[in-house]
């Protein structure tokens, strides 16, 4: 019971970190849609929570994550984990600074994402709440 219970409430915790990551760079996109080249950033949600999960390939093995093998390597870190769920958009139109900021898209994603993030927040808000009940006994 113990495990299925830490296991729930990590995967919901690990959730909103990486919710909390995915906002803060669609909002440095909306920032930077004036920045001539700036290359609008954005993480691939469900292959990032398979992998702060435990799920999925392992690193170093093909499909796995990228992970810095040798020191001369450059480690890419979201929220303090390597990135290889890291994205780059791509021009959806183009234009001469080559931003490649959609406004509508990322106002959309933003919308999309803290819609989710209150959700998932909410859940552990509901587990929390019950287990309190249970351990109070009513």
């Amino acid at each position: 019971m113990t495990n299925r219970l830490t296991d729930t409430l990590d995967f919901q915790s690990q959730a909103l970190v990486l919710r909390s990551e995915r906002q803060r760079l669609i909002a440095s996109n909306i920032a930077n849609a004036e920045t001539p080249g700036y290359v609008a950033k954005d993480i691939d949600f469900a292959s990032a929570l398979q992998q702060a999960t435990g799920g999925g390939a392992q690193p170093g093995r093909a499909g796995g994550p990228l992970v810095t093998t040798h020191g001369a390597h450059i480690p890419v870190a979201i929220g303090g984990r390597e990135a290889s769920t890291l994205q780059f958009a791509t021009q959806s139109q183009s234009n001469l600074d080559n931003n490649t900021v959609d406004m509508d898209r990322e106002r959309a994603s933003f919308a999309d994402n803290a819609v989710k993030y209150e959700a998932s927040l909410r859940f552990v808000n509901g587990q929390v709440s019950t287990l309190m009940s249970a351990i109070k006994g009513q």
